[in-house]
């Protein structure tokens, strides 16, 4: 809509949530609460959306990079150096504003589960009934820690109170606040510019703004949400978790509608930047974050963890941890694997039981037996790593590489102590310690000779 602009609050501190990490970068569901909020604004259509920020103000601001390009998006942020209340936040936007004659979208930056639909339902509602202020309101059966909203002569007369304000009679009101206000601009700043802070917390409320435009003459209205839990805020712990489960369960159930078999929904865990293909199964008690994409066809867990990966079609994950790895088609890891960042598993790879890769490169059809460690090497087309081989990557002060070629066959219980290049078709003896370069096509063994003696005779003991 090309006359509205935003004003999204995040600057407090949440002191309730317990945390050095401001309240609007919580995570849900892999990305920060705030962002779920101005993803709802900006499909409602705003051209221009101003963040006013102000406890660890940087920090909020390199999170959103993180995920959006902010100048693309017309987003700017706004420092608000004393945190005097969302009246005062405000009011650092409007040296931003002069001469703007539109309509101002204000919106509390703790709103994750905010939708562009009710957005859009409340700004169409401002037009049409031409009001200087349109509140949105909800009915809750529980309205404890929310400002009430107290009607009067059908709707006509409208006034907010906070609930640390409010009356028992008025605390017992069931029609809450939401934290969002769509303002006709030159009335916000003219209503901000009377508020007083005549509270208990010497704050600057824009909620005074209901009052003051009403004695000004001006039209304030409700709308009230169809969905009460998308003012569902986030105060504490407590609602972050309820919050992310909501989130949680939405997400699922986007990928249940897509194709993809959930087989135990309340036991999976999927973030919301997960990409996953149809026909893809997910067993219980696995747990899929970040950019994680995965394809077709794959069986994951139980039991799997899987963080910004990318898996091709048909891989099978099971019981295993996987954390920033490409893993290619038809690969099977598990159960109990750990495979670490900068990794790649090749096509039709098999990473058996209780076995660890880090930064390496696996090649197609490879077989990584149970009990190894893989660590900087690069392993070639349908080589054969025995149980319990190891390659000894660290020497104390740097990490070096081990190449084996394509072919290979190593014993169990090999170790290789790099750097250290083995040539395609070798063979490595069992129990081998290869501290060489081994050639193509050879056999090493690096082993002590096998010495059998006879047993000392065990010579009586007298008591």
């Amino acid at each position: 809509m090309t006359n509205l602009v935003s004003i999204i609050l995040a600057a407090g501190e949440g002191t309730r949530m317990k945390s050095t990490l401001p309240k609007v970068l919580h995570q849900i569901c892999g990305q920060p609460m705030l962002l779920y909020v101005l993803k709802a604004v900006l499909s409602a259509g705003c051209r221009k959306n101003y963040l006013v920020v102000g406890h660890k103000g940087k920090s909020v601001i390199e999170a959103l990079r993180n995920f959006l390009p902010l100048k693309k998006k017309g987003i700017e942020f706004v420092k608000q150096n004393k945190l005097l209340g969302s009246g005062h936040a405000v009011l650092q936007v409007k040296k931003n504003l002069k001469g703007y004659r539109g309509n101002v979208l204000v919106v509390y930056g703790d709103l994750p589960l905010l939708t562009a639909g009710t957005v859009n339902r409340l700004v169409q509602a401002h037009y049409k009934q031409d009001n200087s202020l349109t509140i949105l309101g909800a009915t809750l059966e529980d309205p404890s820690g929310y400002g009430r909203i107290i009607e009067k002569g059908n709707g006509k007369e409208i006034r907010i109170v906070e609930e640390r304000d409010a009356t028992p009679d008025e605390r017992r009101i069931n029609t809450v606040n939401a934290g969002v206000y769509c303002f006709r601009a030159e009335d916000l700043f003219k209503a901000i510019d009377k508020i007083r802070p005549d509270n208990r917390k010497k704050e600057y409320y824009l909620t005074d703004t209901v009052k003051i435009l009403r004695d000004m003459g001006k039209k304030v209205r409700m709308v009230t949400t169809k969905d009460s839990s998308e003012v569902e805020g986030v105060n504490n712990r407590k609602q972050l978790v309820s919050v992310q489960k909501y989130v949680n369960m939405k997400n699922l159930e986007r990928l249940l509608l897509a194709g993809v078999t959930i087989v135990d929904p309340s036991s999976t865990f999927v973030d919301s930047t997960v990409k996953i293909g149809r026909d893809t199964v997910i067993y219980p008690g696995s747990t899929i974050l970040g950019k994680t994409k995965i394809g077709e066809n794959c069986k994951l867990g139980p039991h799997a963890f899987i963080e910004n990966c990318q898996i091709e079609k048909g891989v099978e994950v099971r019981a295993s941890f996987i954390y920033g790895a490409k893993i290619a088609e038809r690969a099977k890891v598990g159960p109990f694997s750990h495979i670490r960042p900068g990794t790649f598993v090749g096509e039709g790879v098999r990473v058996g039981n209780f076995c660890e890769v880090k930064k390496s490169r696996i090649g197609k059809g490879t077989k990584v037996s149970h009990l190894s460690y893989i660590g900087d090497a690069f392993l070639g087309k349908g080589v054969n790593i025995g149980a319990g081989t190891i390659t000894c990557n660290f020497d104390g002060v740097r990490k070096n590489i081990t190449r084996i070629g394509d072919n290979t066959f190593v014993g169990s219980d090999a170790k290789f102590i790099a750097p250290v290049k083995i040539g395609k078709g070798a063979v490595i003896g069992a129990g081998s310690t290869i501290t060489e370069d081994v050639p193509p096509g050879k056999l090493a063994i690096a082993r002590a000779r096998q010495v059998i003696k006879d047993r000392k005779k065990k010579k009586k003991i007298k008591r």
